[in-house]
Protein backbone atom coordinates (compact mmCIF):
# COMPACT_ATOMS: atom_id res chain seq x y z
CA UNK A 1 0.00 0.00 0.00
CA UNK A 2 2.80 2.53 0.85
CA UNK A 3 4.64 1.50 -1.94
CA UNK A 4 1.59 2.51 -4.30
CA UNK A 5 1.07 5.76 -2.66
CA UNK A 6 4.50 6.68 -3.25
CA UNK A 7 4.40 5.88 -6.99
CA UNK A 8 1.29 8.26 -7.11
CA UNK A 9 2.93 11.03 -5.20
CA UNK A 10 6.41 10.51 -8.00
CA UNK A 11 3.74 10.61 -10.55
CA UNK A 12 2.15 14.13 -9.08
CA UNK A 13 5.44 15.82 -9.04
CA UNK A 14 6.35 14.74 -12.38
CA UNK A 15 2.59 16.29 -13.40
CA UNK A 16 3.48 19.52 -11.42
CA UNK A 17 7.24 20.19 -12.97
CA UNK A 18 5.34 19.89 -16.41
CA UNK A 19 3.00 21.65 -15.57
CA UNK A 20 4.94 24.16 -14.55
CA UNK A 21 7.26 24.07 -17.21
CA UNK A 22 4.17 25.07 -19.53
CA UNK A 23 3.26 27.44 -17.05
CA UNK A 24 6.23 29.34 -17.66
CA UNK A 25 6.63 28.83 -21.55
CA UNK A 26 3.35 30.38 -22.05
CA UNK A 27 4.00 33.22 -19.73
CA UNK A 28 7.27 34.07 -21.40
CA UNK A 29 5.36 33.50 -25.23
CA UNK A 30 2.76 36.21 -23.56
CA UNK A 31 5.72 38.61 -22.26
CA UNK A 32 7.74 38.33 -25.41
CA UNK A 33 4.47 38.45 -27.29
CA UNK A 34 3.60 41.61 -25.69
CA UNK A 35 6.94 43.47 -26.13
CA UNK A 36 6.79 42.97 -30.44
CA UNK A 37 3.17 44.36 -30.03
CA UNK A 38 4.27 47.13 -28.62
CA UNK A 39 7.36 47.81 -30.26
CA UNK A 40 5.17 47.19 -33.86
CA UNK A 41 2.72 49.98 -32.33
CA UNK A 42 5.64 52.70 -32.13
CA UNK A 43 7.59 51.44 -35.23
CA UNK A 44 7.70 54.45 -37.77
CA UNK A 45 7.54 54.10 -41.49
CA UNK A 46 11.30 54.91 -41.67
CA UNK A 47 12.24 52.85 -38.71
CA UNK A 48 10.12 49.98 -40.32
CA UNK A 49 12.17 50.25 -43.69
CA UNK A 50 15.38 49.91 -41.59
CA UNK A 51 14.58 47.27 -40.30
CA UNK A 52 12.77 45.16 -42.72
CA UNK A 53 14.55 46.08 -46.43
CA UNK A 54 14.92 42.77 -47.18
CA UNK A 55 11.05 42.37 -46.41
CA UNK A 56 10.46 44.99 -49.09
CA UNK A 57 12.67 43.73 -51.87
CA UNK A 58 11.60 40.42 -51.61
CA UNK A 59 7.31 41.66 -51.10
CA UNK A 60 8.16 43.38 -54.38
CA UNK A 61 10.03 40.42 -56.43
CA UNK A 62 6.74 38.58 -55.26
CA UNK A 63 4.34 41.16 -56.22
CA UNK A 64 5.50 41.85 -59.51
CA UNK A 65 3.73 38.88 -60.86
CA UNK A 66 0.94 40.46 -61.00
CA UNK A 67 2.28 42.34 -63.80
CA UNK A 68 2.21 39.70 -66.28
CA UNK A 69 -1.59 40.27 -66.28
CA UNK A 70 -1.25 43.68 -66.58
CA UNK A 71 0.42 43.07 -69.48
CA UNK A 72 -1.91 40.13 -71.37
CA UNK A 73 -4.85 42.60 -70.05
CA UNK A 74 -3.17 45.03 -71.98
CA UNK A 75 -2.68 43.31 -75.36
CA UNK A 76 -5.56 41.49 -75.09
CA UNK A 77 -7.87 44.90 -75.12
CA UNK A 78 -5.89 47.19 -77.73
CA UNK A 79 -5.38 43.94 -80.33
CA UNK A 80 -8.85 44.01 -81.17
CA UNK A 81 -7.86 47.76 -82.95
CA UNK A 82 -4.75 46.54 -84.27
CA UNK A 83 -4.87 45.23 -87.78
CA UNK A 84 -2.23 42.31 -88.35
CA UNK A 85 -3.90 40.65 -85.23
CA UNK A 86 -7.57 41.23 -86.84
CA UNK A 87 -6.33 40.02 -90.62
CA UNK A 88 -5.61 36.57 -88.58
CA UNK A 89 -7.93 36.19 -86.07
CA UNK A 90 -10.92 38.34 -87.40
CA UNK A 91 -13.57 38.20 -90.01
CA UNK A 92 -13.67 40.20 -93.34
CA UNK A 93 -16.72 42.61 -92.92
CA UNK A 94 -18.59 44.35 -95.81
CA UNK A 95 -16.46 47.55 -95.79
CA UNK A 96 -13.92 45.06 -96.81
CA UNK A 97 -12.28 45.13 -92.86
CA UNK A 98 -11.59 42.75 -90.83
CA UNK A 99 -12.91 42.25 -86.99
CA UNK A 100 -12.53 40.23 -84.43
CA UNK A 101 -16.52 39.25 -83.72
CA UNK A 102 -17.70 40.19 -80.63
CA UNK A 103 -19.22 36.98 -79.20
CA UNK A 104 -15.09 36.01 -79.09
CA UNK A 105 -14.03 39.39 -77.89
CA UNK A 106 -16.21 38.56 -74.94
CA UNK A 107 -15.28 35.20 -74.62
CA UNK A 108 -11.55 36.22 -74.65
CA UNK A 109 -11.72 38.76 -71.65
CA UNK A 110 -14.11 36.21 -70.13
CA UNK A 111 -11.71 32.97 -70.64
CA UNK A 112 -9.32 34.97 -68.71
CA UNK A 113 -11.35 35.54 -65.78
CA UNK A 114 -12.94 32.18 -65.34
CA UNK A 115 -9.51 30.78 -65.20
CA UNK A 116 -8.43 33.09 -62.74
CA UNK A 117 -11.64 31.78 -60.41
CA UNK A 118 -10.33 28.54 -60.67
CA UNK A 119 -6.91 29.01 -59.97
CA UNK A 120 -8.27 31.39 -56.89
CA UNK A 121 -9.83 28.48 -55.61
CA UNK A 122 -6.52 26.27 -56.38
CA UNK A 123 -4.77 28.52 -54.94
CA UNK A 124 -6.83 28.73 -51.25
CA UNK A 125 -5.99 24.73 -50.80
CA UNK A 126 -2.46 24.66 -52.43
CA UNK A 127 -0.49 27.49 -50.80
CA UNK A 128 -1.18 26.49 -47.41
CA UNK A 129 -0.17 23.20 -47.48
CA UNK A 130 2.81 23.48 -49.77
CA UNK A 131 3.82 27.48 -49.03
CA UNK A 132 3.97 30.14 -50.96
CA UNK A 133 7.01 29.68 -52.26
CA UNK A 134 6.44 26.51 -54.13
CA UNK A 135 3.11 27.20 -55.38
CA UNK A 136 4.35 30.39 -57.45
CA UNK A 137 7.13 28.68 -58.86
CA UNK A 138 4.92 26.22 -60.15
CA UNK A 139 2.80 28.98 -61.57
CA UNK A 140 5.48 30.51 -63.19
CA UNK A 141 6.94 27.32 -64.74
CA UNK A 142 3.61 26.47 -65.79
CA UNK A 143 3.55 29.85 -67.84
CA UNK A 144 5.64 29.47 -69.57
CA UNK A 145 4.32 26.67 -71.33
CA UNK A 146 1.15 28.32 -71.75
CA UNK A 147 3.02 31.52 -73.33
CA UNK A 148 3.94 29.27 -76.72
CA UNK A 149 0.26 28.93 -77.32
CA UNK A 150 -0.13 32.56 -77.56
CA UNK A 151 3.20 32.84 -79.49
CA UNK A 152 2.17 29.61 -82.28
CA UNK A 153 -1.78 29.88 -81.78
CA UNK A 154 -3.28 29.18 -85.49
CA UNK A 155 -6.81 30.45 -84.27
CA UNK A 156 -8.95 32.36 -81.96
CA UNK A 157 -10.17 29.07 -80.60
CA UNK A 158 -6.61 28.12 -79.27
CA UNK A 159 -6.34 32.22 -78.14
CA UNK A 160 -9.30 31.21 -75.92
CA UNK A 161 -7.28 27.85 -74.43
CA UNK A 162 -4.54 30.32 -73.90
CA UNK A 163 -6.48 32.97 -71.71
CA UNK A 164 -8.00 29.98 -70.13
CA UNK A 165 -5.02 27.82 -68.83
CA UNK A 166 -2.69 30.97 -68.15
CA UNK A 167 -5.84 32.48 -65.99
CA UNK A 168 -5.08 30.03 -63.39
CA UNK A 169 -1.74 31.27 -62.11
CA UNK A 170 -2.84 35.11 -62.59
CA UNK A 171 -5.59 34.12 -60.11
CA UNK A 172 -2.64 32.57 -57.69
CA UNK A 173 -0.90 35.60 -58.11
CA UNK A 174 -3.76 38.14 -57.70
CA UNK A 175 -4.32 36.64 -54.18
CA UNK A 176 -1.00 35.28 -52.93
CA UNK A 177 1.15 38.65 -53.66
CA UNK A 178 -1.11 39.74 -51.45
CA UNK A 179 -1.12 37.83 -48.75
CA UNK A 180 2.83 37.56 -48.93
CA UNK A 181 3.32 40.99 -48.13
CA UNK A 182 0.84 41.28 -45.48
CA UNK A 183 2.61 38.28 -43.36
CA UNK A 184 6.48 39.42 -43.90
CA UNK A 185 6.40 42.77 -43.03
CA UNK A 186 4.98 44.99 -39.76
CA UNK A 187 2.31 47.24 -39.25
CA UNK A 188 4.11 50.00 -40.41
CA UNK A 189 4.50 49.13 -43.82
CA UNK A 190 1.53 47.02 -44.37
CA UNK A 191 -0.46 49.21 -46.35
CA UNK A 192 2.57 50.13 -48.41
CA UNK A 193 3.57 46.87 -49.35
CA UNK A 194 -0.11 45.20 -49.92
CA UNK A 195 -1.29 48.10 -52.43
CA UNK A 196 1.80 47.80 -54.12
CA UNK A 197 0.25 45.16 -56.48
CA UNK A 198 -1.59 47.75 -57.82
CA UNK A 199 1.53 49.74 -59.22
CA UNK A 200 2.35 46.42 -61.16
CA UNK A 201 -0.58 45.92 -62.38
CA UNK A 202 0.09 49.97 -64.34
CA UNK A 203 3.16 48.75 -65.16
CA UNK A 204 2.51 45.70 -66.59
CA UNK A 205 -0.31 47.21 -68.74
CA UNK A 206 1.69 50.51 -69.75
CA UNK A 207 4.69 47.98 -71.03
CA UNK A 208 2.04 46.36 -73.05
CA UNK A 209 0.60 49.17 -74.47
CA UNK A 210 4.28 50.31 -75.31
CA UNK A 211 5.52 47.19 -77.21
CA UNK A 212 1.92 47.50 -79.50
CA UNK A 213 3.03 50.51 -80.14
CA UNK A 214 6.86 49.76 -80.74
CA UNK A 215 4.74 47.09 -83.67
CA UNK A 216 2.49 49.87 -85.51
CA UNK A 217 5.12 49.63 -88.44
CA UNK A 218 4.80 46.29 -89.43
CA UNK A 219 2.39 44.09 -91.26
CA UNK A 220 3.10 40.63 -90.60
CA UNK A 221 2.28 38.01 -88.30
CA UNK A 222 5.61 39.34 -85.87
CA UNK A 223 3.56 42.39 -84.99
CA UNK A 224 1.39 40.72 -82.64
CA UNK A 225 3.67 37.59 -81.70
CA UNK A 226 6.64 39.57 -80.34
CA UNK A 227 3.99 40.85 -77.50
CA UNK A 228 3.47 37.76 -76.75
CA UNK A 229 6.85 36.16 -77.18
CA UNK A 230 7.94 39.24 -74.75
CA UNK A 231 5.83 37.78 -72.37
CA UNK A 232 9.03 35.56 -71.60
CA UNK A 233 10.80 37.94 -70.27
CA UNK A 234 9.00 37.73 -66.86
CA UNK A 235 10.11 34.48 -65.85
CA UNK A 236 13.90 33.93 -65.50
CA UNK A 237 14.01 36.47 -63.23
CA UNK A 238 11.06 35.88 -61.61
CA UNK A 239 12.09 32.02 -61.11
CA UNK A 240 15.60 32.62 -60.14
CA UNK A 241 14.20 35.50 -57.30
CA UNK A 242 11.71 33.46 -55.95
CA UNK A 243 13.94 30.34 -55.75
CA UNK A 244 16.13 32.29 -53.05
CA UNK A 245 13.27 34.37 -51.20
CA UNK A 246 12.23 33.40 -47.94
CA UNK A 247 8.79 31.52 -46.63
CA UNK A 248 6.03 33.62 -45.19
CA UNK A 249 7.25 33.15 -41.08
CA UNK A 250 3.36 33.29 -40.33
CA UNK A 251 2.91 30.00 -42.52
CA UNK A 252 5.88 28.27 -41.28
CA UNK A 253 4.38 29.38 -37.17
CA UNK A 254 0.96 27.41 -38.58
CA UNK A 255 2.59 24.92 -39.75
CA UNK A 256 4.65 24.41 -36.10
CA UNK A 257 7.63 25.20 -37.50
CA UNK A 258 8.98 27.87 -35.20
CA UNK A 259 13.18 27.93 -35.92
CA UNK A 260 12.31 27.97 -39.01
CA UNK A 261 9.81 30.98 -38.92
CA UNK A 262 12.74 32.28 -37.01
CA UNK A 263 14.92 31.65 -39.20
CA UNK A 264 12.94 32.85 -42.15
CA UNK A 265 12.34 36.65 -40.33
CA UNK A 266 16.22 36.77 -39.95
CA UNK A 267 16.40 36.68 -43.41
CA UNK A 268 13.84 39.45 -43.95
CA UNK A 269 15.27 41.51 -41.34
CA UNK A 270 18.68 44.03 -41.19
CA UNK A 271 19.10 43.38 -37.11
CA UNK A 272 21.86 45.60 -36.93
CA UNK A 273 19.68 48.53 -37.74
CA UNK A 274 17.76 48.31 -34.63
CA UNK A 275 19.40 46.84 -31.87
CA UNK A 276 16.18 46.17 -29.84
CA UNK A 277 14.70 43.86 -32.22
CA UNK A 278 14.26 40.59 -31.14
CA UNK A 279 13.29 37.98 -33.23
CA UNK A 280 12.16 35.65 -30.68
CA UNK A 281 9.52 37.92 -29.52
CA UNK A 282 8.21 38.58 -32.77
CA UNK A 283 7.81 34.59 -33.45
CA UNK A 284 5.98 34.88 -30.26
CA UNK A 285 3.55 37.36 -31.49
CA UNK A 286 2.95 35.39 -34.02
CA UNK A 287 2.55 32.45 -32.45
CA UNK A 288 0.04 34.40 -29.44
CA UNK A 289 -2.43 35.33 -32.72
CA UNK A 290 -1.78 32.10 -34.26
CA UNK A 291 -2.98 30.57 -30.99
CA UNK A 292 -5.98 33.24 -30.62
CA UNK A 293 -7.26 32.59 -33.97
CA UNK A 294 -7.28 29.04 -33.04
CA UNK A 295 -9.84 29.89 -30.14
CA UNK A 296 -12.24 32.33 -31.57
CA UNK A 297 -12.38 30.77 -35.51
CA UNK A 298 -13.91 27.68 -35.95
CA UNK A 299 -11.79 26.08 -38.41
CA UNK A 300 -9.16 26.91 -41.61
CA UNK A 301 -11.26 25.63 -44.58
CA UNK A 302 -13.19 27.04 -46.95
CA UNK A 303 -16.82 26.48 -45.19
CA UNK A 304 -15.32 28.47 -42.17
CA UNK A 305 -14.91 31.40 -44.25
CA UNK A 306 -19.14 31.38 -43.69
CA UNK A 307 -18.95 30.51 -40.17
CA UNK A 308 -19.43 32.53 -36.98
CA UNK A 309 -17.61 35.84 -37.25
CA UNK A 310 -15.65 34.78 -40.39
CA UNK A 311 -18.57 35.38 -42.19
CA UNK A 312 -18.99 39.16 -41.82
CA UNK A 313 -14.85 39.25 -42.51
CA UNK A 314 -15.42 37.27 -45.57
CA UNK A 315 -18.56 39.26 -46.79
CA UNK A 316 -16.16 42.19 -46.69
CA UNK A 317 -13.66 41.14 -48.55
CA UNK A 318 -16.04 39.90 -51.25
CA UNK A 319 -17.64 43.44 -51.63
CA UNK A 320 -13.97 45.10 -51.52
CA UNK A 321 -12.90 43.59 -54.45
CA UNK A 322 -16.89 43.72 -56.34
CA UNK A 323 -16.56 47.00 -55.55
CA UNK A 324 -13.61 47.43 -58.07
CA UNK A 325 -15.86 46.89 -60.83
CA UNK A 326 -19.70 47.85 -59.84
CA UNK A 327 -17.60 51.82 -59.54
CA UNK A 328 -17.14 51.64 -63.08
CA UNK A 329 -14.18 50.04 -63.75
CA UNK A 330 -14.52 48.30 -67.43
CA UNK A 331 -17.11 51.28 -68.59
CA UNK A 332 -13.72 53.69 -67.84
CA UNK A 333 -11.61 51.11 -70.08
CA UNK A 334 -13.38 52.31 -73.31
CA UNK A 335 -11.89 56.11 -72.85
CA UNK A 336 -9.66 54.76 -75.71
CA UNK A 337 -13.57 53.67 -77.64
CA UNK A 338 -15.12 57.37 -77.41
CA UNK A 339 -11.51 59.28 -78.20
CA UNK A 340 -11.98 57.53 -81.69
CA UNK A 341 -15.74 58.07 -81.53
CA UNK A 342 -14.37 62.10 -81.23
CA UNK A 343 -12.34 61.39 -84.71
CA UNK A 344 -9.28 60.66 -82.35
CA UNK A 345 -7.30 57.76 -84.93
CA UNK A 346 -4.02 56.49 -85.29
CA UNK A 347 -1.93 56.21 -82.34
CA UNK A 348 -3.15 59.00 -80.66
CA UNK A 349 -6.16 56.88 -78.86
CA UNK A 350 -3.13 54.56 -77.90
CA UNK A 351 -1.41 58.01 -76.42
CA UNK A 352 -4.13 58.55 -74.20
CA UNK A 353 -4.36 55.17 -73.00
CA UNK A 354 -0.62 55.13 -71.78
CA UNK A 355 -1.67 58.33 -70.18
CA UNK A 356 -4.74 56.35 -67.89
CA UNK A 357 -2.22 53.42 -67.44
CA UNK A 358 0.53 56.50 -66.26
CA UNK A 359 -2.38 57.54 -63.92
CA UNK A 360 -2.63 53.87 -62.28
CA UNK A 361 1.09 53.90 -61.62
CA UNK A 362 1.00 57.55 -59.72
CA UNK A 363 -2.18 56.92 -58.23
CA UNK A 364 -0.57 53.92 -56.19
CA UNK A 365 2.13 56.69 -54.69
CA UNK A 366 -1.20 59.20 -54.55
CA UNK A 367 -3.11 56.60 -52.51
CA UNK A 368 0.40 55.89 -50.26
CA UNK A 369 0.32 59.91 -49.34
CA UNK A 370 -3.35 60.38 -48.80
CA UNK A 371 -3.94 57.29 -46.66
CA UNK A 372 -1.55 58.24 -43.98
CA UNK A 373 -3.42 61.55 -43.70
CA UNK A 374 -6.93 60.88 -43.83
CA UNK A 375 -7.00 56.54 -43.29
CA UNK A 376 -8.02 54.17 -45.22
CA UNK A 377 -11.77 54.28 -44.53
CA UNK A 378 -12.45 57.69 -45.16
CA UNK A 379 -9.83 57.84 -48.55
CA UNK A 380 -11.79 54.66 -49.77
CA UNK A 381 -15.03 56.29 -48.82
CA UNK A 382 -14.14 59.28 -49.99
CA UNK A 383 -13.24 58.32 -53.79
CA UNK A 384 -16.36 56.41 -54.27
CA UNK A 385 -18.13 59.77 -53.10
CA UNK A 386 -15.24 61.28 -56.17
CA UNK A 387 -16.53 58.04 -58.94
CA UNK A 388 -19.90 58.63 -58.44
CA UNK A 389 -20.06 62.40 -59.24
CA UNK A 390 -17.72 61.53 -62.80
CA UNK A 391 -19.88 58.80 -63.56
CA UNK A 392 -23.06 61.23 -62.73
CA UNK A 393 -20.99 64.19 -65.13
CA UNK A 394 -20.32 61.13 -68.03
CA UNK A 395 -24.51 60.39 -68.15
CA UNK A 396 -25.16 63.87 -68.58
CA UNK A 397 -22.23 64.40 -71.25
CA UNK A 398 -24.80 62.23 -73.47
CA UNK A 399 -27.70 64.79 -73.35
CA UNK A 400 -25.99 67.19 -75.43
CA UNK A 401 -27.60 67.48 -78.80
CA UNK A 402 -26.31 65.44 -81.68
CA UNK A 403 -24.63 68.07 -83.35
CA UNK A 404 -22.06 68.24 -80.59
CA UNK A 405 -20.82 64.32 -80.77
CA UNK A 406 -17.46 65.36 -81.50
CA UNK A 407 -17.23 67.46 -78.16
CA UNK A 408 -18.92 65.70 -76.17
CA UNK A 409 -16.73 62.37 -77.05
CA UNK A 410 -13.81 64.16 -76.61
CA UNK A 411 -15.47 65.61 -73.39
CA UNK A 412 -15.88 62.00 -71.95
CA UNK A 413 -12.83 60.43 -72.87
CA UNK A 414 -11.59 63.40 -70.95
CA UNK A 415 -13.71 62.50 -67.84
CA UNK A 416 -12.97 58.88 -67.76
CA UNK A 417 -9.05 60.21 -67.13
CA UNK A 418 -10.70 61.86 -64.38
CA UNK A 419 -12.41 58.75 -63.17
CA UNK A 420 -9.24 56.88 -62.79
CA UNK A 421 -7.16 59.24 -60.63
CA UNK A 422 -10.24 59.12 -58.19
CA UNK A 423 -10.44 55.16 -58.81
CA UNK A 424 -6.51 54.78 -58.67
CA UNK A 425 -5.87 57.41 -55.74
CA UNK A 426 -8.45 55.16 -53.62
CA UNK A 427 -10.75 52.19 -54.32
CA UNK A 428 -8.26 50.56 -56.96
CA UNK A 429 -4.95 50.85 -54.78
CA UNK A 430 -6.52 50.43 -51.20
CA UNK A 431 -9.15 47.44 -51.35
CA UNK A 432 -5.26 45.58 -51.85
CA UNK A 433 -4.69 46.62 -48.74
CA UNK A 434 -8.18 46.33 -46.97
CA UNK A 435 -8.40 42.80 -48.10
CA UNK A 436 -5.17 41.31 -46.51
CA UNK A 437 -6.29 42.85 -43.42
CA UNK A 438 -10.30 41.85 -43.11
CA UNK A 439 -9.52 38.20 -42.66
CA UNK A 440 -7.84 36.09 -40.25
CA UNK A 441 -4.27 34.98 -40.66
CA UNK A 442 -5.47 31.30 -40.89
CA UNK A 443 -8.25 31.85 -43.41
CA UNK A 444 -6.56 34.43 -45.13
CA UNK A 445 -5.51 32.69 -48.27
CA UNK A 446 -9.38 31.42 -49.01
CA UNK A 447 -10.55 34.78 -47.90
CA UNK A 448 -8.51 36.88 -50.30
CA UNK A 449 -9.32 33.88 -52.79
CA UNK A 450 -12.86 33.85 -52.91
CA UNK A 451 -12.84 38.12 -52.39
CA UNK A 452 -10.62 38.13 -55.97
CA UNK A 453 -12.91 35.42 -57.54
CA UNK A 454 -16.38 37.65 -56.33
CA UNK A 455 -14.28 40.35 -58.43
CA UNK A 456 -13.99 37.98 -61.40
CA UNK A 457 -17.73 37.51 -61.11
CA UNK A 458 -18.72 41.03 -61.27
CA UNK A 459 -15.88 41.28 -63.93
CA UNK A 460 -17.76 39.00 -66.35
CA UNK A 461 -20.87 40.66 -65.85
CA UNK A 462 -19.52 44.21 -66.61
CA UNK A 463 -17.41 42.73 -69.35
CA UNK A 464 -20.65 41.23 -71.16
CA UNK A 465 -23.21 44.14 -69.99
CA UNK A 466 -21.10 47.23 -71.19
CA UNK A 467 -20.55 46.70 -74.71
CA UNK A 468 -23.91 45.92 -75.18
CA UNK A 469 -24.43 49.87 -73.14
CA UNK A 470 -22.10 51.46 -75.49
CA UNK A 471 -22.10 50.20 -78.71
CA UNK A 472 -24.55 51.61 -81.71
CA UNK A 473 -25.92 48.32 -83.10
CA UNK A 474 -26.86 46.89 -79.61
CA UNK A 475 -28.44 48.97 -76.69
CA UNK A 476 -26.51 52.51 -77.90
CA UNK A 477 -26.97 54.14 -74.31
CA UNK A 478 -23.61 55.94 -75.29
CA UNK A 479 -22.53 58.33 -72.24
CA UNK A 480 -26.24 57.40 -70.63
CA UNK A 481 -24.78 54.66 -69.48
CA UNK A 482 -22.98 56.82 -67.18
CA UNK A 483 -26.20 56.93 -65.41
CA UNK A 484 -26.04 53.26 -64.57
CA UNK A 485 -22.53 52.78 -63.24
CA UNK A 486 -23.62 56.33 -61.14
CA UNK A 487 -26.22 53.97 -59.53
CA UNK A 488 -24.41 50.96 -58.75
CA UNK A 489 -21.44 52.99 -57.41
CA UNK A 490 -24.01 54.71 -55.16
CA UNK A 491 -25.01 51.21 -53.79
CA UNK A 492 -21.93 50.51 -52.48
CA UNK A 493 -20.62 53.82 -51.46
CA UNK A 494 -23.96 53.08 -48.83
CA UNK A 495 -22.32 49.57 -48.18
CA UNK A 496 -18.44 51.16 -47.23
CA UNK A 497 -20.06 53.57 -44.97
CA UNK A 498 -21.67 51.04 -43.14
CA UNK A 499 -19.44 48.37 -42.99
CA UNK A 500 -15.88 48.89 -44.38
CA UNK A 501 -13.60 49.31 -40.99
CA UNK A 502 -10.76 50.95 -40.46
CA UNK A 503 -7.88 48.77 -39.44
CA UNK A 504 -4.49 51.42 -39.69
CA UNK A 505 -2.29 50.88 -36.67
CA UNK A 506 -3.86 47.80 -35.61
CA UNK A 507 -1.97 44.59 -35.60
CA UNK A 508 -3.49 41.25 -36.77
CA UNK A 509 -4.53 40.34 -32.95
CA UNK A 510 -6.49 43.46 -32.32
CA UNK A 511 -8.30 43.06 -35.59
CA UNK A 512 -9.53 40.15 -34.79
CA UNK A 513 -10.20 40.60 -31.15
CA UNK A 514 -12.58 43.73 -32.45
CA UNK A 515 -14.36 41.62 -35.43
CA UNK A 516 -15.08 39.21 -32.65
CA UNK A 517 -16.47 41.73 -30.45
CA UNK A 518 -18.75 42.54 -33.27
CA UNK A 519 -17.48 46.47 -33.19
CA UNK A 520 -19.81 48.54 -35.79
CA UNK A 521 -16.85 49.41 -38.59
CA UNK A 522 -17.53 53.06 -37.65
CA UNK A 523 -16.29 52.78 -34.15
CA UNK A 524 -13.05 50.45 -34.95
CA UNK A 525 -10.68 53.34 -35.01
CA UNK A 526 -11.78 54.58 -31.54
CA UNK A 527 -12.29 51.23 -29.93
CA UNK A 528 -9.66 50.53 -27.12
CA UNK A 529 -8.68 46.69 -27.57
CA UNK A 530 -6.35 44.89 -25.40
CA UNK A 531 -5.41 41.24 -26.98
CA UNK A 532 -3.24 39.98 -23.88
CA UNK A 533 -6.59 40.38 -21.76
CA UNK A 534 -9.02 38.78 -24.52
CA UNK A 535 -6.33 35.45 -25.13
CA UNK A 536 -6.72 35.20 -21.35
CA UNK A 537 -10.19 35.56 -21.18
CA UNK A 538 -10.11 32.24 -23.79
CA UNK A 539 -7.84 30.28 -21.82
CA UNK A 540 -9.93 30.68 -18.62
CA UNK A 541 -12.95 29.90 -20.38
CA UNK A 542 -11.22 26.45 -21.70
CA UNK A 543 -9.76 25.99 -18.29
CA UNK A 544 -6.36 26.12 -19.52
CA UNK A 545 -3.52 26.23 -16.75
CA UNK A 546 -1.80 28.86 -18.71
CA UNK A 547 -4.89 31.33 -17.51
CA UNK A 548 -3.48 31.45 -13.65
CA UNK A 549 -0.85 33.97 -15.35
CA UNK A 550 -1.76 36.97 -13.94
CA UNK A 551 -2.16 40.77 -15.77
CA UNK A 552 1.29 42.25 -14.37
CA UNK A 553 3.16 38.82 -15.44
CA UNK A 554 1.90 39.23 -19.02
CA UNK A 555 2.35 42.79 -19.58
Amino acid sequence: MADLKGTDLHHTDEEDVERNEKLEGTKNMFANAAAATDKEHKMTLWQGCKLYPKAILWSVLISSCCAMEGYDISLVGNFYAFDPFNRKYGVQGADGTYQVPARWQTALSNGAQCGQILGLIVNGLATERFGYRIVILGCLIWLTGVTAIFFCAPNIQTLLAGEILAGIPWGVFQSIAISYAAEVCPVALRGYLTTYGNFCWGWGQLVGIGVIKSQFGRTDQWAYRIPYGLMWMFYPPLIIGIYFAPESPWWLVRRGKLEAAKKSLLRLTSAKSDPTFNADETVDMIRHTTELEQDITSGASYLDCFRGVDLRRTEIVCMLWATQNLAGNTFSNYSTYFFEQAGLTGQIPYDFAMGQYAINMVGTFGAWFLMTKVGRRNLFIGGLCGLFITLLVIGFVGLVPESHKHSASLATGALMLVWAMFYQCSVGTLAFSLVAEMSTRRLQIKTVALGRAAYNVAAIISNVLTPYMINPTAWNWGNKAGFFWAGSCAIVLVYAYFRVPEPSGRTFAELDILFERKIPARKFKTTQVNAFDVALHHQIAEDKPEAQITHVERV
